[in-house]
Order: C-alpha cells, then structure tokens, then sequence
C-alpha cells in the first residue's frame, strides 16, 4: 500500500473516533499522533530499503517534535489512531493490526536481551489505554481493550478486557470472567481490616465477650451473618 493511501486511512480514522476533530486540516496541523504516524510511514519505507540511518534519523527528529517513539522497523497497519500520544513507545518487532487505538504513555516493550522477535503483537482494533505497558512477545487478540496503567506479560484472546498489575483478563466476548479481579482491584487496607476483625472477633468469642452493635464482626447480638457480609463488601 502506498504511504499516501495509508495516511488517509489514519485520518479517517481519527475523524471517525475523536469528537475533536472537526476538520481533516485541523488534525494535519495540529494532531502529533497523526504527524509522527506519518512520519513512521517515511522511516519504515526508508528502513526497508537498507536506508536504516535515515529511517533512525527521522525517528529521531520525530522523537524530539512530538515526544513519540516508534521505531522504524516496526510494523503498523492502517487506520491507527494515537491519542495524544506524548511517552508513545513501540520496540523494534512491535507488529500492529488495522483500526487499532493507542493512548498517551503506551509501552510497546522487550523484556531482557532477547534477540528475534520480543516485542508485542496487537491484533486488529485493540484499543490500548494510557499508561499501559505490553511487555515480551505477547500477542493481544483483536477487539481487546487494555485498561489504563496496566501491565500485560501474557497473551490474551479475542474480545477481552484487562485490567490490573499484572495484567488480569476481567471481560471476555462480553461475559465477566468470575476470579478475585472480575469485580474490583484489590484493596490492600480493606483487606487488613477485614483480618484484624476477624481475629478480633475469634478473641472476643473466646473471652465471651459480646461485640457492640456497630462492629462488623459477626455476633448475634449485632448482625445477621447476611448483614456482616454485605459490610464487609462494602
């Protein structure tokens, strides 16, 4: 495909998905997203005609004007739309489907020295959040969503949704996946308080102590097991 052809499809993309943009010129001018897409397109055609030194330099101009990194020997398919883009960064084997969506501070990262391929794969329409990091050879199956912040280290099927530190697959093909993620993110002080409740409630049974009638330990005289537990979730 020709450069001209696929930056037409990048800006139609970008007029169909961002509310923003309300005219073609208007993301020409002003959207680094789409400028250092275009000038990925230059660095790549040059890549892959041996001109490996001229592809870095325009990688490296474009580095500096927009603050997005994109090596030039990755591999971007068309109808791409950056987000913002400033702390973009996509490794050298990064390979990215069609329609894809990528947000502001985005990894596209290796792990290690690994040589040959060791950077992720995005399949057609992954929509990667802002602070994400894909890390490794991993593959992320098409129609996924990568929540903000998250770390991805594994691959991940079609039409999920991932959250969390590590990456947690929450949503797949619109069904919530039931484990410890699928409802929230953990919360380590509730999760404290929870034990020490419990522990306290143990104790004060053992002694034949009754608990007030405000505490979330489980006692007869203040709350129904049913009760307690929708504190606790609380």
């Amino acid at each position: 495909m020709k450069i001209s052809q696929a930056k037409k499809l990048d800006l139609d993309k970008i007029l169909a998905s961002d509310p923003a943009a309300t005219s073609r010129s208007l993301v020409k001018r002003t959207y680094t997203g789409y400028k250092a897409l275009c000038r990925y397109r230059y660095a790549h055609y040059f890549w892959q005609k041996g001109h490996k030194h001229l592809a870095f330099y325009i990688s490296y101009r474009t580095k500096i004007k927009t603050g997005i990194d994109i090596h030039p020997a990755a591999e971007i398919g068309t109808g791409i739309f950056i987000d913002h883009g400033v702390g973009l960064v996509i490794g050298e084997t990064s390979v990215i489907g069609n329609d894809c969506v990528l947000y502001q501070g985005v990894t596209l990262g290796g792990t290690g020295k690994d040589t040959g391929k060791r950077h992720p794969t995005l399949e057609e329409s992954v929509m990667v959040s802002a602070g994400a990091s894909i890390l490794g050879p991993v593959t992320i199956g098409a129609h996924s969503k990568i929540g903000a912040g998250s770390v991805v280290l594994k691959d991940i099927p079609a039409h999920s949704t991932v959250v969390g530190v590590p990456g947690r697959v929450v949503k797949q093909n619109g069904k919530k996946i039931e484990d410890e993620m699928s409802q929230t993110l953990p919360d380590p002080i509730l999760e404290e308080l929870a034990r020490i409740n419990k522990r306290l409630g143990e104790l004060e049974k053992a002694e034949g102590i009754n608990a007030c009638k405000y505490s979330i330990c489980i006692d007869e005289n203040n709350a129904t097991q049913e009760q307690a537990k929708d504190i606790l979730d609380k």
